[in-house]
């Protein structure tokens, strides 16, 4: 059934088809109307299940590993101060290997103080060992928060989907929602084999010795490991039972490019304009799209971008004194590629600003003029400033 809706609403839909019985969330623009719309379902007894209204974000993420410890599955939501504030808490999800859902908004971080589109919220918390997607628009929200339960709960990790503040989030779109049965076919309920036993009681999370402490985060890092290789299954499967899918990576034209641009979530979508164009114009350009960023999927980028010469690197975030994000790890992935292509990072859209066709078309064309390599990140403003 197709309607007309919001990001953040297709995010709430998904959460409703996931059947997700605890919701803990603190509201904070731009998430707030996701929180909003399950809470008027669980007003309506549209919603079965209970929604927490916590005190903060860092208590929201709390709730959520307690109950995902009892064996339920479980859903929060949050953007920029709020996912600082539970920065503490992320990486105690993925150290009690939870499979917590959680929708990011991405929003920039303060100060200055702002309320716009901006991806480092989600990307300063690369290291806490969450699974991390970016979305490029709401039907790919809502697909991506019912493969995100799916994944997680297989491999024992939380799973955060990441869309964009107001091009995603608060941008209307007609999306196709699945039929219940559909997801429930597709999803199974939640098993966790290390849940809360009150029959059998004993500490989930004890203090370790160092060893064992190793060994423990080592077993993380191979159930992390996996998650691309199941993220392309899962993938695949939801295609055969929803009739559309995304990959791990989009490769879009790459074929005969001599430049391929390099872009995650919303920004996408513009560059497909931009590549359409110049392709009309004789400029054989071609777009990669980065969808699963934790576990980094090296391969499956090596292998697109094979014989490629030039890649431009858009990034929406910034890592200061370091540069884009996603392009450091593209760097970081191509080292060892025996084609060493020439890769340029780009910032654009920081703090919510516009990213028109025309500005990522002269992107490709600067790429087209450089046979240096760069170390620094070229800043992509509007003409005139």
């Amino acid at each position: 059934m197709k309607e007309f809706m919001t990001g953040n609403h297709a995010i709430a839909h998904a959460v409703k088809l996931c059947r997700t019985p605890l919701i803990a969330a603190y509201p904070i623009t731009p998430q707030t109307p996701i929180y909003e719309k399950l809470s008027e379902w669980e007003a309506s007894g549209q919603l079965k299940g209970i929604m927490m209204r916590t005190e903060s974000e860092h208590s929201a993420m709390a709730s959520c590993i307690a109950a995902s410890l009892t064996g339920v599955r479980t859903f929060t939501a949050s953007s920029s101060q709020g996912i600082a504030l539970m920065h503490e808490m992320l990486h105690f999800a993925s150290g009690c290997r939870v499979p917590v859902v959680m929708a990011n908004v991405n929003r920039l971080l303060a100060a200055p103080w702002g309320f716009w589109a901006d991806q480092l919220d989600s990307l300063s918390q690369r290291d806490t060992g969450w699974i991390q997607f970016y979305c490029e628009n709401g039907q790919e929200a809502l697909d991506s928060v019912i493969q995100a339960y799916r994944i997680a709960e297989q491999v024992y990790l939380p799973a955060m989907v990441s869309i964009e503040a107001f091009f995603v989030s608060h941008f209307m779109e007609v999306v196709d929602l699945p039929e219940q049965e559909q997801v429930d076919r597709f999803l199974p309920p939640m098993d966790l084999p290390h849940k809360f036993d009150m029959d059998k009681p004993g500490f989930l999370v004890p203090v370790v010795p160092s060893e064992l402490y190793r060994k423990y985060k080592h077993m993380a890092q191979v159930s992390m490991d996996s998650v691309k290789g199941l993220a392309l299954q899962v993938d695949q499967e939801f295609r055969n039972e929803f009739g559309r899918g995304y990959g791990i990576v989009e490769p879009l034209m790459v074929e005969d490019a001599e430049v391929v641009v390099v872009t995650a979530g919303s920004i996408t979508g513009t560059a497909r304009v931009a590549i359409k164009e110049l392709r009309e114009r004789g400029y054989r350009i071609g777009l990669l799209k980065v969808r699963l960023f934790r576990p980094f999927p090296g391969e499956a980028i090596r292998e697109a971008l094979r014989g490629r010469k030039r890649i431009a690197v858009i990034d929406r975030n910034f890592s200061l004194g370091g540069g884009g994000i996603f392009c450091q790890e593209l760097r970081a992935a191509l080292v060892h590629s025996p084609d060493r292509p020439l890769v340029f990072s780009y910032i654009a859209g920081i703090g919510g600003t516009d990213v028109r066709p025309e500005m990522i078309e002269r992107v490709c064309l600067d790429v087209m003029e450089r046979t240096e390599p760069m170390d620094t990140p070229i800043w992509i403003m509007e003409e005139g400033s």
